[in-house]
């Protein structure tokens, strides 16, 4: 049974929490725009009578005294960040900088069917404001990061100041997996690429045709990376490196992927191919999404490839087209080492995420994640040099650093025990893959112990993504628990 947006949030509990979470589905917060919400939470905070600032990088940071008495209690910062991931599918017109998310409950999710729902990091938001208004909760000093531009670069982290917060402590809340407490991540950084071209004239006789590659999964590119899911730009540059020999096809226009650090689920190609071979390249899709489909199997095999007849003035230059085509054929994406110390988690991996090419140019880019900073100044170089050899611009950019674990943690420890307190069975301790904000913030104040957890979410970055609503009623017991045993220890 499915409950529409307009009443689905007055059924759930806890009703606090929820009622924040609704705030941030009905206004738009695409990364680099989240000004309209932070302004809001801004005079929210402040008509509450609580400390708020917007620091020079566009973070908001609230402050919120200690509960009476245990204002010597160490100091917590709370942080999660403002922006989402905006990915619609095709048949679902959405606007992200004016539409609200629509979310629907299904089962014991909340879930967002055409669109990504924003529970990354929406929900950590959410709770966090739900822990400075809560006047019966019992904690220390209490400060919020919500920090902008997490998932276009993580552009609010790296403009912190390292003067700004006062903590001692930081419960980050972007972690997808109830039951675990996350202590280190991958660091990372963009490969970006560009090259300009000079079109040719359509070729006399030649009529051009859309090819477009849809119904992959998707997902976070960090998170899902080792699954083996369908990068739909791969899959259509692979076939189309097939078909240019077969029907002297020549390239117009390629497009795929939405997102830097989103596993990309569609890509297109508007083609050009003698007249008369249309019938023969409708055959071809048909054999290469069936060759598709039994490779996915189990994984993607809902990829499909449609051929729509369409128009176009110029096509790439042929070497250019030899060059990208090559190019991003011969670039690596997935897994490229898993960890050795760190069992069953991904060391280094990147993620062809983004291609625009047209027949004045083009561009590209990979987003690379290791736990080494080593490891991703490495691969990155690789991708660098492997443009080198056409003499295309590839510059790395925006890195991040890790997050080391610390197995030492007293946060931990405190977490831990906590945990197994108000919920009678035992935690998890994970390092994650993809990329948390804690390793810049911790490298701007070193001895901050931090320890990051939150509620189950499913298909992070991609439509359909879903939080399951028992695990956020569970995260805020939690996280109240914590804070309050953080201010009166035994």
């Amino acid at each position: 049974m499915n409950t529409t947006s307009d009443s689905v949030f007055a059924s759930l509990t806890p009703a606090a929490v929820w009622a924040h979470f609704a705030t941030l589905c009905r206004i738009p917060r695409p990364s680099k725009a989240e000004d309209a919400l932070r302004d809001h939470l801004l005079d929210r905070a402040l008509s509450r009578g609580l400390a708020a600032t917007v620091d020079g990088a566009g973070n908001l940071i609230i402050r919120k005294p200690a509960s009476p008495g245990h204002e010597s209690a160490p100091g917590v910062v709370l942080q999660a960040h403002l922006d989402m991931v905006c990915q619609a599918n095709a048949d679902t017109p959405h606007d992200f900088t004016r539409d609200p998310i629509r979310p629907v409950l299904q089962g014991g999710w909340l879930v967002a069917e055409g669109t990504t729902l924003g529970a990354d990091n929406g929900i950590g938001v959410a709770l966090i404001l739900a822990a400075l208004e809560d006047p019966a909760l019992i904690h220390g000093p209490l400060e919020a990061l919500l920090t902008v531009d997490e998932e276009a670069g993580m552009g609010g982290a790296q403009g912190l100041a390292s003067d700004v917060l006062n903590g001692r402590l930081m419960l980050n809340l972007d972690t997808e997996d109830w039951g675990e407490f996350y202590l280190g991540c991958a660091g990372g950084l963009d490969v970006n690429v560009e090259r300009e071209g000079v079109p040719e004239a359509l070729p006399t006789g030649f009529a051009c045709h859309e090819i477009s590659l849809t119904g992959l999964r998707g997902g976070h590119s960090g998170v899902n990376i080792h699954e083996e899911r369908g990068n739909a730009i791969k899959l259509l540059v692979r076939m189309l490196r097939d078909l240019e020999g077969r029907f002297a096809l020549r390239l117009a226009s390629l497009n795929g992927g939405t997102a830097r650090n989103a596993l990309p689920r569609e890509a297109r190609a508007t083609v050009a191919v003698p007249a008369g071979q249309a019938a023969a390249l409708a055959a071809s899709l048909a054999d290469w999404q069936t060759l598709l489909r039994q490779e996915l199997k189990g994984v993607d095999e809902g990829v499909s490839l449609a051929l729509a007849p369409t128009q176009a003035d110029a096509v790439l230059a042929a070497a250019d087209q030899a060059v990208w085509l090559a190019s991003l054929h011969a670039a690596p994406h997935g897994v490229r080492r898993w960890s050795l110390s760190v069992p069953g988690v991904v060391e280094t991996s990147n993620n062809l995420g983004t291609v625009a090419l047209t027949p004045r140019g083009g561009s590209c880019n990979f987003m690379v994640r290791s736990l080494r900073d080593s490891g991703s100044t490495a691969l990155a170089d690789e991708i660098i040099s492997l443009f080198a050899l056409s003499a295309t611009r590839a510059e790395a950019s925006g890195h991040y650093p890790g997050w080391t674990p610390d197995p030492a943690s007293p946060l931990l420890a405190l977490c831990q025990s906590v945990f197994s307190r108000e919920f009678g069975s035992e935690s998890k301790v994970q390092v994650i893959h993809a990329g948390l904000e804690c390793g810049i913030i911790a490298a701007k104040y070193p001895g901050l112990d931090i320890v990051s957890f939150g509620p189950t979410i499913r298909g992070a970055h991609a439509p359909g993504e879903r939080v399951d609503i028992e695990s956020v009623g569970q995260a805020w017991h939690l996280l109240s628990a914590i804070l309050t045993r953080i201010a009166t220890p035994p």
